[in-house]
């Protein structure tokens, strides 16, 4: 790692703009940047990356070769409009080892907001803690990357290897995003994604499939409810299947390094569902919205092949007749990942993170979907996913710890540093 007295002035001059850092952070929870709509805040993130004087690429993420990308999720709204944001550093002498600092700018959906303390959208501070939609997941993170490289420049500093600071849309339901960057061309010795992980690294982490189930039925009047078919009904039966397939995924977790230790390490989530046109007609039609982890090492192929193959014979074997169902994949078909232990990146990574918390990192792995994925099997980065303490991610006054935002953007503060390599800044006469 760096010198002593250099690393103190990094750390000095993230505390002597972090009232900033957190003004910044609340404008852009103040954007609801939820999907399709993240424009607006891509402009205050694009702002921020001119302002600290970085080349700038601003594209929307549709591609020929981003649909044809085996870990390409179907995208169900207008990629045409949705743009990805990334400011580029390149140093006058590049003689230090590149960096990509990523991070998402699409939160999820809010919900019945009566149900929030405070507007969601309201980025306020109360008792160590930032609330908002978005606050942990992930813009506070995404605000820290750029607090993190302009705290290289405040403390006297250059950078002598290149540095891209991504923001990304599409991570919360396709991860296309991140992929767009890559097949852009955008790749580095090392990448950090200051995802909410807790002040801690993720060393793997789940992947992770969309898909719609239309089970179709017989409509008929309901006093004639035995000549129809409910497709309501059936749609139980395809959900008691999914159940049991879940069970018999959790029970191999001791094949799978990382989640043998795991209670329940694969999910499958019911998100929504829907069916019918009247209340006096037995339907004829229900809609399941489905997302299911998988384990590293299981390509999304083999997964959809098992999962297909269970609603099938599902609705095949049905009581008291089969039924007629489809299945359609729209949005994550992506695979997970394992972080392995050893890199010169993560052995870095600790030693910053014990200069800013004064204690050691720690490592987990998480059943949620993380763009890490990208990096590590399509690009072959080591990718540290680290970022702060939340709460309440994806639901209810979902908050950031204000501290752990200081310390992570001091960490990744000092491991630009000492991973791209500093010197001292020309001075201007």
């Amino acid at each position: 790692m760096i010198p002593t007295e250099i690393a103190e002035r990094i750390l000095a001059a993230v505390d002597a703009r972090f009232d900033a850092q957190l003004e910044r952070t609340a404008e852009l929870v103040a954007s609801p940047s939820l999907r399709a709509g993240e424009e607006p805040a891509q402009d205050l993130v694009e702002r921020g990356l001119r302002e600290l004087g970085l080349e700038i690429d601003r594209w929307a993420i549709d591609s020929p070769e981003l649909r044809a990308h085996p870990g390409f999720g179907r995208a169900t709204v207008d990629y045409g409009a949705m743009t990805n944001v990334v400011g580029t550093y390149r140093p006058a002498r590049e003689v230090g080892r590149s960096l990509i600092l990523n991070g998402h700018i699409d939160v999820v959906p809010e919900g019945p907001q009566e149900q929030w303390s405070r507007s969601p959208w309201d980025a306020g501070i109360r008792d160590g803690w930032m609330y908002g939609r978005g606050a942990g997941d992930m813009k506070a993170g995404l605000i820290a990357n750029l607090f993190a490289f302009e705290a290289i420049g405040a403390a006297g500093l250059s950078l002598t290897g290149r540095v891209h600071l991504q923001s990304v849309v599409e991570e919360e339901c396709t991860g296309n995003g991140s992929l767009a960057a890559l097949l852009r061309g955008y790749t580095a010795d090392a990448v950090i994604i200051s995802e909410p992980e807790e002040d801690a690294l993720v060393r793997a982490n789940v992947g992770v499939l969309w898909f719609t189930v239309r089970v179709t039925g017989s409509p008929t009047h309901p006093r004639e409810m035995a000549n129809g078919f409910n497709a309501i009904d059936a749609a139980y039966e395809v959900i008691a299947a999914l159940r049991g397939l879940e069970a018999d995924w959790n029970a191999r977790r001791s094949e799978h390094r990382y989640f043998e230790d795991l209670d329940h390490p694969i999910n499958f989530n019911i998100g929504g569902i829907r069916g019918g046109d009247w209340p006096s007609s037995v339907p004829a039609w229900c809609e399941l919205q489905v997302r299911v982890a998988t384990y590293p090492g299981t390509t999304a192929d083999d997964a959809w092949g098992e999962i297909v193959a269970c609603v099938e014979r599902a609705a095949r074997t049905a009581s008291p007749r089969p039924f007629e169902v489809g299945l359609t994949p729209d949005g994550f078909y992506a695979e997970g990942y394992v972080l392995e232990p050893g890199s010169d990146a993560e052995g870095l990574l600790e030693e910053t993170h014990r200069a800013a918390f004064d204690r050691e990192l720690t490592s987990f792995t998480t059943p949620g979907y993380l763009d890490g994925r990208v990096f590590v099997n399509y690009g072959d980065m080591p990718t540290l996913v680290y970022g702060p303490v939340s709460e309440n991610i994806h639901g209810f006054d979902e908050r950031v710890s204000i501290e752990s935002i200081r310390r992570c953007t001091q960490s990744m503060a000092l491991f630009l540093a000492s991973w791209c390599g500093v010197e001292e800044a020309e001075r201007s006469s």
